[in-house]
């Protein structure tokens, strides 16, 4: 596979930077009273990190050549497309809603531009080079939403359990859950807008390259 070379650097700074978060949910936790299981839990409500998860995974499966059931699965060009849409909305929502909120430094900072900063463009720039797109269909722009529509769900339950809640605008304890639903609208709206967005290029880009391919003499 000729873009094997930057799936693989992709993915091992995917890792990396997702090492570097679990270490320090988990040193954060302990600090303020709590166990290391508990800050993995914590770990797993972000959003941001399951699709950093599920970016990494991606990457490593386009990394090796391989028939394994998951493997193979990660590298649909729907699932990676999916991937594309969802780690871009972490970017845009965290550098619009939410960087302001804290100032990391030292490690921190790293890990945090590794998974909001680096891995969207990087991730983007792997699904326009090495993806194939000439099979997406305008039909799996709402099948993909039931990743960020899962979550929602998950968030919300997480929360009525324990009181915690990953993100402000989601915050149901505070905003109330008319409004946290509100919320949640606009957000999936961007979503659909992202997705359709991808599919619309992605289909360009399929005729473009059918198009030079016819045009090459033999």
């Amino acid at each position: 596979m000729r873009y094997r070379p930057l799936a693989a650097f992709a993915a091992l700074l995917g890792w990396f930077g997702l090492a570097l978060q679990l270490w320090f949910s988990i040193r954060l936790t302990q600090d303020n009273g709590g166990t290391a299981l508990q800050g993995v839990w914590i770990y797993l409500g972000y959003y941001t990190i399951l699709t950093n998860l599920l970016v990494a995974g991606v990457l490593t499966a386009a990394s090796f050549d391989t028939q394994a059931a998951l493997p193979r699965f990660l590298q649909r060009p729907g699932v990676q497309t999916a991937a594309a849409m969802s780690i871009v909305i972490v970017s845009a929502i965290y550098n619009l809603m939410l960087r302001q909120l804290w100032s990391p430094s030292g490690w921190v900072l790293v890990a945090d531009m590794i998974v909001h900063d680096f891995m969207p463009p990087l991730y983007v720039l792997y699904w326009w080079l090495a993806v194939p797109k000439g099979g997406l269909r305008w039909s799996q722009v709402l099948v993909w939403q039931s990743y960020p529509a899962g979550y929602f769900a998950y968030v919300l339950l997480r929360g009525a359990a324990n009181g915690w809640y990953p993100y402000p605008f989601l915050d149901a304890k505070t905003l109330g859950y008319a409004q946290v639903l509100m919320d949640a609208t606009g957000v999936l709206v961007a979503f659909i807008a992202v997705a359709s967005l991808l599919i619309t290029l992605g289909r360009w880009q399929a005729r473009r390259r059918r198009g030079l391919h016819a045009a090459q003499p033999w």
